[in-house]
């Protein structure tokens, strides 16, 4: 270990900004700073929308450049989101810019797939929710293409970053477990999927878990950054949903998860997948997490549709910060006007506004007008999906919840973390919000023996973190209302 012991570095790259984050460990110490943060900003092509990759990794080397200045680091870790990858040539040089998961090119490819692997057999296999963008499809829409023909290696996002910072390539687990090409059971890549497919198995690396070494810097990633050359990069869980599930303050086995942000996944750890055809028919995803856990969630669209709002009408000069937003929600009319998150035209980035005063027109429903009705609608509508999802899971999986651990940024949006208590009808404790950051940090930490399995490491944040707890409310009332507006809701889109 060639930096100080018990500081690390944890590059965590979100849709909208990225940031590189020093944590430092001790037997009762588990605590952040922010060493720089910086936009990521897509970028509109004549061929689609694509992610800025260079421009996210310079800026994973300015913050490891802060690092250097503070100290140095024991080693480094990189987790981004899912499905999205580049495509490395024979010199290992990337072959364009890596595509946006909300680029429309995957429209119809899911169709394409299934006339290959049907999508009941796909599921038994990979035990992976339908979403349109999934890799498998991502791939499927790239079938021809000179880029995807010139391609030798296919490395997922934080695999593409730990490459350019270590020259290694190889896929981390809990990442690779995304893709619709991944082995729910056996925890390895489908050779069989692959070949009925037709990809290239040569194109997927070799698979890596939590707490492995992926390398060391390069030399001129120590020369720009000031960091030792023996600086060691350590394979995290890669996919920020498994790193912030690694932090989930949880002190007895029987919780949930949200994890919130762009998007809400709400769900349960389990020891094994929930490979049935009515886990399918719910559209349930298994993801591998820590220690060969299981993360049985849904992909729920999360708080984009509430950023996506405020962008427009930043746009149209309504300058209303959040917690001004918040209040008008309050004043708002109670379930006046209801969507489903789940519902496609939320999907791509646009004037998000008039998107769910139509979904409510077209749902029968009066549409909300002003900014506060909408930012209730929105929120309330979350929690009524928190509220489905949690019980789905419970049933299928043959689990009681007792609490929900709502993680991440949505922690922070005290009206979302009540309502979810309210319309769950379960306590929830909220925080922490930099879980992702803390995940890849204890990870690191893990590998260097300073903190133990993943009940103590939780433990540990418990202790550590602070945490917000919000009670449902009990009048009968107020249950008779969440309980209402959860029968008017639109069930949850089921798999194919």
């Amino acid at each position: 270990m060639s930096g100080p012991r018990g500081v690390f570095a944890a590059a965590d790259l979100g849709a909208t900004s990225g940031r590189v984050m020093l944590g430092r460990v001790g037997a009762d110490r588990l605590d952040l700073t922010e060493a720089h943060r910086f936009p990521n900003t897509p970028v509109r092509l004549p061929d689609g929308l694509r992610w800025d990759a260079l421009a996210l990794f310079r800026g994973v080397l300015d913050g490891l450049r802060v690092a250097a200045r503070s100290g140095g680091v024991a080693s480094v870790g990189v987790d981004t989101w899912a499905v999205d990858y580049g495509l490395l040539d024979a010199d290992g040089s990337l072959l364009g810019n890596p595509y946006h998961y909300r680029d429309p090119r995957t429209d119809g490819a899911a169709e394409a797939v299934w006339a290959r692997v049907g999508p009941a057999e796909l599921y038994r296999v990979t035990g992976l929710q339908h979403l349109p963008f999934n890799t498998v499809f991502q791939l499927a829409s790239a079938a021809g293409t000179a880029q995807l023909g010139a391609a030798r290696a296919l490395l997922l996002m934080p695999d593409l970053m730990v490459h350019w910072l270590t020259g290694t390539v190889g896929a981390e687990e809990t990442n690779a477990s995304t893709t619709g090409l991944f082995d729910a059971v056996a925890g390895t890549w489908s050779g069989e999927l692959l070949g009925r497919l037709g990809v290239d198995p040569g194109l997927l690396p070799p698979l890596r878990s939590p707490g492995d070494p992926a390398g060391e810097l390069l030399p001129y990633v120590a020369e720009f950054t000031g960091l030792d050359a023996r600086t060691p990069v350590t394979t995290v869980a890669s996919h920020d949903t498994a790193s912030a599930v690694v932090a989930v303050p949880a002190t007895a086995p029987d919780f949930a998860y949200v994890s919130c942000g762009t998007w809400s996944l709400a769900g349960l750890e389990l020891d094994s997948p929930v490979l049935t055809e009515e886990s399918r028919a719910a559209n349930f995803t298994n993801e591998r997490g820590v220690d060969g856990t299981v993360r049985f969630l849904r992909n729920i669209m999360g708080l984009w549709l509430l950023e996506e709002c405020r962008r427009t009408w930043a746009g149209r000069g309504l300058t209303a910060g959040l917690p001004e937003l918040l209040g008008e929600a309050v004043r708002a009319e109670p379930f006046a006007a209801l969507v489903d998150p789940d519902a496609p035209e939320f999907l791509a980035p646009g004037d998000m506004p008039e998107r769910i005063r139509a979904h409510c027109r077209g749902t029968g429903q009066q549409a909300p007008e002003s900014p506060g009705a909408v930012v209730r609608c929105v929120l309330e509508s979350l929690a009524l999906a928190h509220r489905r999802t949690l019980r789905q899971a419970a049933e299928l999986a043959g689990r009681e919840i007792a609490r929900v651990h709502l993680v991440g940024g949505g922690a922070r949006n005290e009206l979302l973390c009540q309502w979810t208590a309210d319309a769950t009808g379960l306590p929830v404790a909220a925080g922490p919000v930099e879980a992702t950051a803390l995940g890849n940090v204890l990870v690191q930490a893990r590998a260097a023996g300073l903190v133990g399995d993943l009940p103590s490491t939780r433990r540990l944040v418990a202790r550590t973190q602070p945490l917000r707890h919000y009670v449902p409310r009990k009048d009968p009332a107020g249950r008779a209302a969440w309980d209402a507006a959860a029968a008017r809701t639109e069930p949850s889109p089921r798999n194919p």
